[in-house]
């Protein structure tokens, strides 16, 4: 990963969308092992099924997905679905890597981003930077690695 502001290029859209299904789905797969046991004691009555859904699954789903994505983005500069697309986030201001506070900006943003309805992630085809609303945020770029 080089860091010279000459060899950056922006990511495309698709292997942002590849990274995204990728932690998505890694991210679902921890949360199905945690709560495994919880799931199949309530997994034949539907009513249960929701009322577990509301009120025991989603803070620790939204928990675990700031912690993923702003440990990930800090520290690696990239969540393992970003890796694995070959994409990694940098700073915006230092074109370098970002800062725990911006990670976590960027992961809190990005958690509002899915709840309305993935608006946020939409924003990113109508500027330059393809920069999401997490993204603005966070004062982050998503470039080829």
């Amino acid at each position: 990963m080089s860091n010279d502001t000459n060899d950056l290029q922006l990511a495309s859209m698709r292997s942002r969308a590849v990274a995204f299904v990728i932690d998505d789905l890694l991210v679902t797969a921890i949360v199905l092992i945690i709560f495994w046991d919880n799931i199949m004691a309530v997994s034949s009555d539907m009513n249960a099924m929701m009322y577990f859904i509301q009120t025991d699954l989603v803070m620790p789903l939204l928990l675990l997905k700031l912690v993923y994505q702003a440990v990930f983005v800090w520290y690696y500069g990239a969540t393992v679905g970003k890796i694995v697309a070959k994409i990694r986030v940098i700073d915006t201001d230092t074109w370098g890597q970002v800062s725990l506070f911006s990670a976590i900006l960027r992961s809190i943003g990005r958690i509002f981003s899915e709840m309305f309805f993935y608006i946020g992630f939409l924003i990113g085809f109508f500027n330059d930077g393809k920069k999401t609303f997490h993204d603005l945020i966070g004062k982050t770029l998503v470039v080829n690695a």
